[in-house]
């Protein structure tokens, strides 16, 4: 089991006036990371549609600010899985620079139906893949 880390670089669409990282792009980084994740372990997420039908949606998300990232900083995003049951999976998202943790991103995913957007499980094969973000240690 693992985690899954990438990094990224803060330009000028991500900041605001101030050149601070605008609040909302913190979600929009979550997400990046999240994709490249599953990515990582041999699946992208649109194969759940195309093979399945279903899909991931957020369901709720807490971000913790403590400390701002600015333009030009490259910032690591560590993901795991920190709970999974059958229909949906929450992944907390760490986000450092410089080894000062900037924020944490604590994101529950559903899986749903495409056709009807209701609750449904993930497919075994699913399961296993999300387990493998586990951080067993």
């Amino acid at each position: 089991m693992t985690t899954h880390s990438i990094d990224f670089r803060i330009y000028y669409e991500d900041t605001d006036a101030g050149g601070v990282v605008y609040h909302a792009r913190y979600l929009a980084f979550a997400e990046r990371a999240r994709t490249e994740a599953i990515r990582s372990l041999g699946m992208p997420a649109s194969q759940l549609q195309s093979e399945y039908g279903l899909a991931f949606v957020v369901r709720s998300a807490h971000l913790d600010y403590l400390t701002p990232l600015r333009l030009d900083d490259i910032v690591t995003v560590t993901t795991r899985l920190t709970e999974q049951k059958p229909a949906s999976c929450r992944l907390l998202q760490v986000f450092d620079h410089e080894g000062r943790r900037c924020v944490d991103v604590d994101v529950r995913l559903a899986c749903v139906r495409v056709s009807d957007m209701k609750a449904a499980r993930f497919p075994p094969s699913w399961r296993a893949l999300l387990a493998r973000l586990a951080d067993d240690s």
